[in-house]
């Protein structure tokens, strides 16, 4: 898959939506092409997220819990959060058909944040946007943020 390939498909990430096409082409040099038979476990619900995935070809099931509740296909994304916090994946993602992936490693994510810091500002204000969408459409009136509406 060529350079400009990679970086239209990482531009299609709302992760990645604010970044620069520079931001963006460093974060796709750090990216690695993997190919994934149906059936593949590609991540697993309670491991450590140690990587992030765009599906190039195929579709991937998610699952909690042994329920499926959704399948995802090209363009589509996941594991993102382990990106930022390499916390336990919240659910399991299993090839449904072959799959081609673009994988970014968190510790290859680190080296880009750490040589264009840019990048984590970025997705951090993506990020924050997004919070305040979910407060806005979820949080009852009278209540100031999400905190104080549980």
């Amino acid at each position: 898959m060529r350079k400009d390939a990679r970086i239209e498909l990482l531009q299609n990430v709302w992760l990645f939506e604010r970044c620069s096409r520079k931001e963006l082409a460093l974060l796709a040099a750090n990216t690695t092409l993997v190919t994934a038979p149906a059936g593949t476990l590609l991540a697993r619900e309670g491991e450590i997220g140690r990587e992030f995935f765009v599906i190039i070809s195929g579709k991937a099931e998610v699952s909690r819990s042994g329920t499926n509740l959704r399948v995802l296909g090209v363009g589509e994304f996941f594991g993102e959060m382990a990106l930022i916090d390499r916390r336990p994946r919240t659910a399991s993602v299993t090839a449904s058909a072959d799959c081609e992936l673009l994988v970014l490693a968190a510790d290859e994510f680190s080296t880009v944040v750490e040589s264009m810091p840019s990048v984590d500002r970025k997705m951090l204000g993506v990020l924050v946007e997004r919070l305040r969408q979910v407060e806005e459409e979820y949080v009852p009136p009278g209540k100031r943020s999400l905190s104080e509406a549980v």
